[in-house]
Formats: C-alpha cells, sequence, structure tokens
C-alpha cells in the first residue's frame, strides 16, 4: 500500500533533507516539493496566493496519478492552515494510500536561527520569509498541531540530518 507523507515544519528544518533522502532511498517515490512546483508557474512573485493555490493543486494531481501507481508520495511543505490538510487525507483515502502527517519540530529559537544561517547564503530571489513571519508561522504551527492529535511530531536533531531522518522512519514505522 502506497503511502502519503506530509512532513510539515518550520521554515529551515530539513523537510526538503528528509524527503530526498526518503526518495532516494525508496525506489519510484516522489519527492513532490511543492515550493518548486509554485518555482514553475511564470511570474509568480506578482501572484503569490493564487501561485501557491495553483501549485497545491498541481501537487495534488501529481501525487493522485503517482499514489494510484503504487507509488510513495513524499510532500515537504509547511502546512499551517487546514484545507491542504484535508485535501492531502482526502487523496489519501480516494487513491487507497496511507497517510502520513510528519511534523518536524523545534524550540522557536533554534528554527530562527536556522533560518537565518540558510537564507543568508541564499541569493535574493530565493530567500523567503523575513524572520517576524517565520516566527509567526512557527506559532501558526503550534497552534494547528493542537488540532492534529494523529500527527507525529518528530524533533528536529540539530545539526544531525542523520538522526532526524532515522526517526522519521521510526514515525512511519
Amino acid at each position: 500500500m502506497p503511502r502519503l507523507i506530509l512532513l510539515n515544519g518550520p521554515p529551515a528544518c530539513g523537510k526538503s533533507t528528509v524527503a530526498r533522502r526518503y526518495a532516494d532511498e525508496h525506489p519510484l517515490a516522489l519527492d513532490l516539493d511543492v515550493d518548486l512546483v509554485r518555482a514553475l508557474i511564470g511570474r509568480w512573485r506578482d501572484a503569490r496566493p493564487e501561485a501557491g493555490l495553483l501549485a497545491r493543486a498541481i501537487a495534488l494531481a501529481a501525487a493522485r496519478t503517482h499514489l494510484a501507481a503504487g507509488h510513495d508520495v513524499v510532500v515537504p511543505q509547511l502546512v499551517a492552515r487546514p484545507r491542504f490538510l484535508t485535501e492531502l487525507e482526502d487523496l489519501a483515502r480516494a487513491t487507497g494510500a496511507v497517510f502520513h502527517e510528519i511534523v518536524l519540530l523545534d524550540g522557536e529559537d533554534n528554527a530562527l536561527r536556522r533560518y537565518a544561517e540558510r537564507e543568508t547564503g541564499a541569493p535574493e530571489d530565493q530567500r523567503h520569509d523575513d524572520a517576524a513571519e517565520v516566527a509567526a508561522l512557527h506559532d501558526r504551527l503550534t497552534a494547528l498541531l493542537r488540532t492534529r492529535p494523529r500527527a507525529k511530531v518528530v524533533p528536529v536533531v540539530d545539526g544531525d540530518p542523520d538522526a532526524t531522518y532515522r526517526a522519521v522512519l521510526a514515525a512511519l514505522g
């Protein structure tokens, strides 16, 4: 039975790293990064909200195809509002996949530090939100978690992506 795995968490917590490694170690698994899909949309920065919704719709369609073929899909994406979570759960149910909601989480101070380190070296056009917005996203995600009893929180092992990956595998069972 294929898995639909959401790797949720604040920016710079290792979602993309874990997703890539999972795909590398699980033949035909799809690392479906919604931010990369969004980057394929022309002039997406001029219409961020609409581009984000389009990217998620495209990702859902791609995930549907991949799950229907019997393969795992990993979605590394910060989700701080319930709508996309519901869409992913519905998709898993419709395709007979098992839905796993994994949240990579660390304290806000560590999240902000890692975010600042990542953004310092990024080209201007690839930078994300400012630190205040990252803090607000962390707070929204933490609040959302209180409504998601089946979400499995995996603490980020700072400086050890291998340990974080192993913890994700353990959470998947």
